[in-house]
């Protein structure tokens, strides 16, 4: 069968006319119009058709494609024909452009009296019903009257609240009444059910008045369709949209399993638990899919129904899910499971969970649906959803909405795992490397506290309280910027370091220098693994209790607060000096004069600052903490101030950055436990020396310590004088538990220990020190250096 020209339809006169105004094509309808055949009008202007005296249509402006008007046209025999004309622009065959201009032969039927036009309204798939001024129901269609399930002839003449006495009808009522009136359009959006079906449709009606010739209103027409699958639709991507915004707003695996079982009832269900599997060995996830019996444990459960009665465990709580149960099934195959429960076919789950069962018969469970939690490669647990107080059961769309939640909330779930693994192996990091416990020290009081950030993690803020020679203590708080393992390790390495440089009893300005070269070549290698640079802070002091002198240096830290015993607390001035990193920078030291009692409060800016307040603001708060007369006084306890700064100066949540805090009571050594003497240069003097050492132990009652400081001192002494350079002085310090003997004198040259042979005469006195003292060093000062050896003095119980 050839295909039909339209070209040659005869009910309709057709014409192509290029852009010159010249007649391209003319077909059978043309010629029935006017008479003129194709070969007398083709080629030839179409103006030429125009009647004498009439009107051709303007030019087309600038972007027009159409146009609509009367035309008075010359007929062949040479009468006038007036025609309604049609134009539109096209693109032809060759790529120019043309117009069409169409013109109906046949008379244009009545709308009103077209049989067509009644079977189309009567007949229409969109349900209608025409109400007459007195809203009475005039008309209904076929769609409408297979919807009301009643026949409309028995319908007419009756209002809507006649019909039904639901309340969506006394609502679209109102809404008739108000288009009769006003003559405004209306769009109402219902949910409700077709009679004989089990569920709701949601339905949208558009309401219009109508009108007559005359402009009377005469009724209003409601044309209603079913937009249930645009509205599931648009439910489905609103749900996944909040899961977006709502599921995984914290690192918490438990709140995030919470959050995705908020988030799917009621949308999605009436009860939604979500079961997780255990980690195994260091937190790690268990590789591959799992082989039942599954164990899982409740992580969270919520239901349309306060305190989730239709739950069978707590959350918290291990359970064993068999092969064969949705939980196991879909676990194991990594797919959605879909499992209807109609009434009294619930034998298969009997024989493993009987309380389950029992739930299921009683809350009138008919469809449930179980999707595995899946990320990475990873079957990390299984969300189930139940369905009774809808009625519908899950479709094929429901098990992709299900899926695509599940699947966010698994990331996140996931997310939240590694955070946990990686913030435990920091924290436990951090713990090894911080002091389990301050050193007791007659020098000073300790208390400390360190807080690991609420979000960010782990950091790299550390504290310590070194002891060194002559009773002396060296306090230190430091800060590394960054969280997580890498800040914790580079803490470790930095606290290591100044351990090490306290031991060679360097002065707080040359340690930080020392820190910061340190922290330089740190940042080198960082740099070159492409693990960012490395940058810190750090407070050093040194205080000694004989003196009670305090030397303090800071790189880029928080100075500290001193807290007098009968004054107000206040900053302690300091020059800032550059963060540990910069290098090439110089560092400065103060000295402070700190009386019995005084505390000094070393912190990082983890305490002081937050979101919610700035530093200035955060160190008046912590200044005005330390004054409650609870801590002020000798006997109050550094913990419990502690406990107070941070209850006083952290959010309940939890602080922003990671928080280190360490408190020192300044203790004085009386000068009734100090002893001194100038010894003069000659090993001939050594003797009266000894003797004199032996008079001041026996004054302070430490004769049991005679023999072996007797033998020290002399060692001490007499190697300063051989080797040293006057003047050379001699102290003895003692506390409760230790006897300390020093010597110094203005010579730099540091003595060191080394093995003598059979033959020498001398050599062995160091070695000596060494074996009969708990402790020996050497410490460089500003005229030379000063030998110290610590002896332990016996218990006097």
């Amino acid at each position: 069968m050839s295909p039909v020209n339209p070209y040659d339809d005869a009910a309709t006169a057709r014409a192509v006319i290029d852009d010159t105004g010249v007649v391209l094509r003319w077909n059978e309808g043309a010629r029935r119009l006017l008479g003129h055949p194709a070969a007398q009008v083709v080629g030839r202007p179409a103006a030429e058709l125009l009647a004498a005296g009439g009107h051709g249509p303007p030019p087309p402006g600038p972007g027009r494609s159409r146009w609509l008007g009367t035309l008075d046209l010359r007929h062949r025999d040479g009468h006038t024909v007036t025609a309604r004309v049609l134009a539109h622009r096209r693109r032809s065959d060759g790529g120019s452009g043309e117009w069409l201009a169409a013109a109906a032969l046949a008379d244009r039927p009545d709308p009103a009296d077209d049989p067509l036009v009644n079977m189309a309204l009567v007949q229409s798939p969109c349900a209608m019903l025409i109400f007459d001024d007195q809203l009475r129901l005039y008309g209904v269609n076929d769609a409408m009257a297979r919807l009301m399930l009643l026949p409309p002839e028995d319908l007419l003449g009756l209002r809507l609240t006649d019909i039904d006495s639901h309340p969506e009808y006394a609502k679209y009522e109102k809404n008739l009444r108000r288009v009769l009136v006003t003559g405004g359009q209306q769009e109402v959006e219902t949910f409700q059910r077709v009679a004989g079906e089990n569920h709701d449709h949601a339905w949208l009606a558009r309401v219009a008045r109508l009108t007559g010739p005359d402009g009377r209103v005469r009724g209003v027409c409601v044309s209603v369709h079913d937009f249930t699958e645009q509205h599931l639709a648009r439910e489905r991507l609103q749900l996944v949209n909040e899961a977006s915004v709502r599921i995984g707003t914290t690192l918490d695996v438990t709140r995030t399993a919470q959050e995705l079982a908020r988030v799917c009832v009621p949308a999605l269900a009436d009860f939604v638990s979500v079961d997780l599997r255990d980690p195994v060995d260091h937190g790690t996830e268990p590789p591959g899919p799992p082989v039942p019996p599954v164990t899982l444990r409740r992580a969270a459960h919520v239901s349309i129904n306060p305190g989730c009665p239709e739950a069978v465990g707590e959350p918290g709580r291990l359970e064993d899910y068999p092969a064969g149960s949705p939980q196991a099934e879909a676990l194991v195959t990594g797919r959605a499971i879909v499992t209807a429960v109609p009434s009294g076919n619930t034998e298969a789950w009997q024989y493993w969970d009987a309380g389950r069962v029992q739930r299921l018969k009683e809350y009138g469970i008919h469809s449930t649906l179980s999707v595995p939690l899946q990320a990475r490669g990873t079957t990390l647990g299984v969300a189930v959803f139940a369905r009774y107080r809808r009625p519908e059961p899950y479709t094929h769309d429901d098990v992709l909405l299900a899926e695509e939640v599940t699947a966010r909330a698994a990331v996140c779930i996931d997310n939240a795992r590694r955070y946990s693994r990686e913030r435990e192996t920091t924290l436990t990091l951090q713990r090894s490397l911080l002091p389990r416990h301050l050193p007791p020290t007659a020098a000073v009081e300790a208390a400390s506290r360190y807080l690991p950030a609420a979000r960010a993690g782990v950091g790299g803020d550390w504290f310590d309280v070194i002891p060194l020679s002559g009773m002396r203590v060296a306090m230190v708080v430091g800060d590394v910027v960054g969280h997580g393992i890498q800040a914790s390790a580079t803490m470790g390495r930095l606290r290591t370091a100044v351990r090490t440089l306290a031991d060679i009893d360097l002065a707080p300005d040359e340690l930080l220098t020392h820190l910061d070269d340190l922290v330089v070549r740190l940042s080198d290698e960082a740099g070159g693994d492409g693990t960012g640079e490395v940058g810190a802070t750090c407070l050093y002091a040194v205080y000694d209790p004989v003196s009670r002198r305090c030397t303090l240096a800071r790189a880029g830290h928080p100075p500290p607060v001193l807290v007098p015993p009968d004054g107000r607390p206040y900053q302690v001035s300091l020059p800032s000096g550059p963060p540990l990193g910069v290098g090439g920078l110089p560092f400065e030291s103060a000295e402070l004069e700190l009386r019995e009692g005084t505390v000094l409060a070393f912190y990082t800016d983890g305490l002081i600052e937050s979101r919610d307040r700035d530093g200035d603001a955060g160190r008046a708060l912590l200044c005005e903490t330390l004054a409650h007369p609870a801590g002020r006084s000798a006997s109050a306890s550094l913990d419990e101030t502690c406990d107070r700064v941070l209850r006083s100066l952290l959010p309940a949540g939890g602080a922003a950055d990671d928080v280190a805090l360490l408190l020192a009571r300044a203790r004085g050594l009386p000068p009734s436990r100090v002893a001194t003497w100038d010894v003069p240069a000659d090993p001939a003097l050594v003797a009266p020396v000894r003797k004199q050492v032996l008079e001041q132990l026996a004054a302070w009652s430490l004769t049991e310590a005679s023999f072996t400081a007797e033998l020290v001192v002399s060692e001490l002494v007499t190697n300063a004088i051989r080797y040293g350079a006057p003047p050379i002085r001699l102290r003895l310090i003692h506390d409760a538990t230790t006897l300390i003997c020093e010597v110094s004198d203005t010579s730099h040259t540091a003595p060191h220990l080394r093995r003598a042979k059979t033959w020498d005469e001398g050599g062995r006195g160091l070695l000596l020190v060494a074996q009969l003292t708990q402790r020996w060093g050497s410490r460089h000062t500003t005229e030379g250096k000063t030998i110290w050896a610590e002896l332990a003095l016996l218990d006097e119980e």
